[in-house]
């Protein structure tokens, strides 16, 4: 009996063994632990930069004209009692153009992966745009045809100009923005002008001349490219058209030997051109939202 009942025990013990590592072969039914996938990367274009730029401008209709007339002291033997002097020049473009370089500071706000929002203020210095022109006009006395000729000189320039502008882009890849832009324009402009009115077969002459030089506001628009080429660095090509508005000058002047003439100059000069620029930016990305990764 105790023989059986070893037996027994040990076929009992083989069976729980067995069972055991057929069970540990047996698939799990516990679920797999859920993928979570890692977070997005942060928007690489949102903060704020600054940086560098240069290229040249060039003059667009910039056109430049001049009239000037004159009036007779009404006593005056020689040319009866009023005469009138018309001597203008056709209107003439400035094609100023020169080296344009300076600075830019902005604010990017990337949205919807691949849209851009932003603002970015600029001030340049111009170089080697002043522009300069001879004129000449004559005209005769209706009433004694003595003949009147005015001749001179006249220039413009543009010595510096900025820019506070709206920016709206599209990422044409990650790295890629492709963006227009627009808003305010100034910059410093100056003319100046002067010119002998002369009497011909007399030989009476006066001189006179414009000058202008102030801050004019106007406005501009463009687009361009920017490339991220490294983290934290871009590179940017673009191309901006201004318009400063037209600017008048007057000035007057009496014949100095005998008295009894004189003549008032206006000189019309309009500042706009084209700017094509390259630029290189650093970008802080101070400002841009902090990336929270959920587990």
């Amino acid at each position: 009996m105790m023989k059986f009942t070893s037996v027994s025990a040990a076929v009992l013990a083989l069976a729980l063994t067995a069972g055991s590592a057929l069970a540990a072969d047996l698939p799990s039914r516990k679920a797999a632990p859920a993928y979570i996938p890692p977070p997005p990367p942060p928007p690489m274009w949102t903060g704020f930069y600054v940086g560098l730029n240069a290229g040249g401008t060039f003059g667009a209709s910039g056109g430049t004209s001049t009239e000037s007339w004159g009036v007779l002291n009404g006593g005056s033997p020689i040319h009866g009692w009023a005469a009138g002097l018309s001597a203008t020049s056709a209107p003439t473009s400035n094609n100023n153009s020169g080296f344009i370089g300076g600075g830019q500071i902005g604010y990017n706000w990337q949205f919807m992966n691949s849209f851009l929002v932003g603002v970015e203020a600029d001030i340049q210095g111009v170089a080697g745009n002043s522009g300069s022109q001879n004129i000449f006009g004559a005209s005769s006395d209706p009433f004694t045809g003595t003949t009147f000729a005015t001749f001179g000189t006249r220039s413009s320039r543009l010595d510096y100009l900025g820019t506070v502008r709206g920016r709206l882009g599209w990422l044409f890849t990650p790295t890629l923005l492709v963006y227009g832009t627009g808003g305010l324009a100034y910059g410093g402009v100056s003319t100046n002008s002067s010119f002998v009115t002369s009497e011909l077969g007399i030989g009476l002459s006066s001189v006179g001349g414009t000058t202008f030089a102030d801050t004019r506001v106007g406005w501009t628009a463009g687009g361009g490219f920017e490339w991220m080429f490294m983290p934290n660095w871009s590179a940017k090509v673009e191309y901006l058209y201004y318009d400063l508005g037209t600017v008048s000058a007057s000035g007057a002047s009496i014949e100095p030997v005998v008295g009894d003439w004189g003549f008032s100059t206006t000189t019309r000069t309009r500042f706009d051109g084209h700017i094509v620029r390259a630029g290189l930016n650093y970008h802080f990305n101070w400002g841009s939202a902090p990336v929270v990764a959920k587990y």
